[in-house]
């Protein structure tokens, strides 16, 4: 294991996490922070030549730059680029996805930004979403950007701490350790999802089948 890890390029490692998170950030349903988290375990083995620095600066680029492209796409095509991106995803951004996601960012604004950086669904549909909606562009640079780098900071920040933890102590289950942080990571992230997915399901519904007035039959 230690060979191996010791003949993977920085370089490539940065590509992978930088591309994915780009991608994502861009309005496709790739594994971004499953890239970045485990790009950050990476970095905390002692024959690793990925640093967990070069890993922060990859997904930050990587967010800020998709984000923009996929801002840029949404001002031009409007509307019409999230209805292509829900036909050609269907599973991942449903019209309920996509309904309670404007919802969000025609009522909070940059605020739905820096925070949907820590939602998948919303972290995919950010930067269209925000360009069809006609948001300010500086403004949703800045949000964009603090948003990005809290993510991927406090992404990297933790798996490095726990990941450098476990080699120092107990090296022999090292892998073992980090592996259940990735998991532990994925299952927050899963648990993310579905929450907001049971809350476009509501909005949707309240939305598309309001309740019977009072006093007037079902």
């Amino acid at each position: 294991m230690t060979a191996l890890i010791s003949t993977v390029p920085a370089w490539a490692a940065y590509t992978i996490v930088g591309g994915l998170v780009g991608i994502e950030s861009l309005g496709v349903p790739v594994p971004g922070e499953t890239a970045l988290i485990t790009g950050s375990l990476l970095s905390t083995h002692p024959a690793s030549r990925v640093s967990i620095a070069g890993v922060f600066l990859a997904a930050f680029a990587g967010a800020v730059i998709g984000d923009s492209l996929g801002y840029s796409l949404g001002r031009r095509m409007g509307p019409s680029l999230i209805d292509r991106l829900s036909r050609r995803f269907p599973q991942h951004l449903s019209q309920q996805h996509i309904a309670y996601a404007r919802f969000l960012f025609s009522r909070y604004g940059i605020a739905a930004v820096f925070a949907g950086r820590f939602v998948a669904l919303l972290r995919i549909l950010s930067g269209p979403l925000a360009g069809s909606l006609a948001m300010s562009y500086p403004r949703f640079l800045i949000a964009n950007a603090a948003g990005a780098a809290s993510w991927a900071g406090l992404i990297t920040l933790t798996v490095h701490l726990l990941g450098s933890a476990a080699h120092h102590w107990i090296s022999s289950a090292g892998w073992v350790l980090l592996a259940a942080t990735l998991v532990v990571g994925l299952l927050v992230s899963r648990h993310a999802a579905r929450v907001f997915d049971d809350r476009a399901r509501a909005y949707w519904d309240e939305a598309h089948h309001p309740q019977t007035a009072p006093g007037r039959p079902a």
